[in-house]
């Protein structure tokens, strides 16, 4: 397995989540404390999904936050290129097809949302990816990224890169079915670009109306963005509204619009840290 600092080879990395598939989900949920269950929550609530809706979920894993969209009403399908994640998850009811984040199998405009949760790091063309999930959905549709990121407060930010995640690969040694697996996607991690970083990605993929929110201190971001379309003009928000309130250009400026307040992109209970991005682009802690 190639370390997260080389290029990652999409059959290798496909190769590794085949071998952590027995004991994913159940890792997951220890290594995070049970908040892996909040964070698809929140997904789920910031794409505002309405019945009958079409959404797909990129890098799907076992189908669990395929299953979490469905709870909106929406139609969801669960897209992963591992097959081994796949097929653990068959005892969960949504259609899963076997698809790479680069090449979907789907025609141009088929879904009105598509989310990925915690696998565009695992890509190795995240901007491809950006830009294929932008093909298949339609004008107006949204994207929702939750991916981990970069902790806002400098303490918190230094325990969390030095301490939680310097254990997570004792915490998989004792429950993954693969812990060495989990030094590779410790150092995706961090590896992986901060908040604005992938902002400006996103909207060089050609995405637009790009905003973002930090969850648990920074710890995981969730990215929002609007398909323009091919005139380059958004029709709505995900709530039917107005588009949202700023949006990050390639060049890292910020741009503002009526519309829903970063703030607001999705609810957080009472003693959750929220984050919302400054006029300088960076992410501030409320």
């Amino acid at each position: 397995m190639s370390r997260a600092g080389l290029d990652k080879k999409p059959q290798e990395v496909a190769l590794m989540f085949d071998g952590v598939a027995e004991h994913y989900d159940l890792t997951n949920t220890v290594a995070s404390l049970g908040l892996d269950r909040y964070w698809r929550s929140m997904s789920r609530r910031a794409l505002h999904l309405q019945s009958g809706e079409r959404v797909l979920d990129v890098a799907a894993g076992t189908a669990v936050s395929t299953v979490e969209l469905t709870r909106s009403g929406a139609w969801c399908v669960a897209a992963d290129f591992s097959l081994g994640m796949l097929r653990r998850g068959e005892a969960r009811e949504v259609p899963k097809v076997g698809a790479d984040a680069t090449h979907l199998p789907f025609a141009d405009g088929v879904f009105d949302a598509v989310t990925i949760s915690f696998g565009l790091r695992n890509v190795n063309e995240p901007e491809q990816a950006l830009a294929e999930m932008r093909r298949v959905t339609r004008p107006g549709g949204r994207l929702l990224v939750c991916e981990f990121a970069t902790p806002v407060w400098t303490p918190m930010r230094w325990a969390y890169q030095r301490i939680v995640l310097g254990a997570l690969p004792m915490v998989a040694k004792r429950v993954a079915s693969n812990a060495e697996a989990y030094r590779y996607l410790t150092e995706s991690i961090l590896g992986w670009p901060d908040q604005e970083s992938l902002a400006r990605a996103i909207d060089r993929a050609g995405w637009s109306n790009v905003e973002w929110r930090d969850l648990t201190g920074g710890i995981v971001a969730m990215h929002r963005a609007i398909n323009p379309g091919d005139d380059g003009s958004p029709d709505t928000a995900p709530d039917g509204g107005d588009t949202a309130s700023e949006t990050v250009t390639a060049a890292g400026e910020s741009s503002g619009s009526a519309g829903e307040p970063v703030s607001e992109l999705a609810d957080e209970p009472a003693g959750e840290p929220a984050g919302e991005r400054g006029a300088d682009g960076a992410t501030q802690p409320s």
